[in-house]
């Protein structure tokens, strides 16, 4: 059995990163009130934006990470993994790549947004040392929860 290796994204695989977000997040249609920013992205022009790596079995694209440095932080835009390997363990593996990216650029640490109403991404993102630092509401039942995670020098 092989195990998922990372690699840094190309341009060609704009399409396959843009299913891959769209299957991941479809767990939360009818949670929130209107699709994650994730599932409105216009992928082409995120991938000359940020910088994205591939978490990949055999060919097949298992999950993500996008990210994009921020001042003094490196920023999660997305972190997906597909739904039939939610669950393994690959999200945690993607977030402490972004770590690692994060450290090689000597930033002080990483950051993500997420809904209030995805209860189990908070909970991951806590464990994992996250805290919550505001909650900001764009439109009625669109809360996001900003966190953030500095990372010991």
């Amino acid at each position: 059995m092989s195990h998922p290796v990372l690699r840094r994204a190309v341009f060609e695989d704009v399409d396959e990163i843009r299913a891959l977000v769209l299957a991941a997040h479809a767990r939360w249609e009818g949670v929130t009130p209107r699709p994650p920013q994730p599932v409105r992205a216009d992928y082409g022009r995120a991938f000359r934006a940020h910088r994205f790596d591939l978490l990949v079995e055999n060919g097949t694209l298992v999950g993500l990470v996008e990210t994009v440095a921020e001042g003094d932080e490196l920023l999660i835009v997305n972190v997906a993994v597909h739904p039939d390997r939610q669950g393994e363990g690959h999200g945690v593996r993607l977030l402490r790549h972004a770590d690692d990216l994060a450290r090689a650029g000597k930033l002080k640490g990483t950051r993500l947004t997420t809904n209030r109403l995805m209860a189990t991404n908070i909970a991951l993102y806590e464990r994992l040392g996250y805290v919550r630092e505001k909650e900001t509401e764009s439109e009625p039942g669109m809360v996001a929860v900003h966190m953030v995670r500095s990372l010991a020098p």
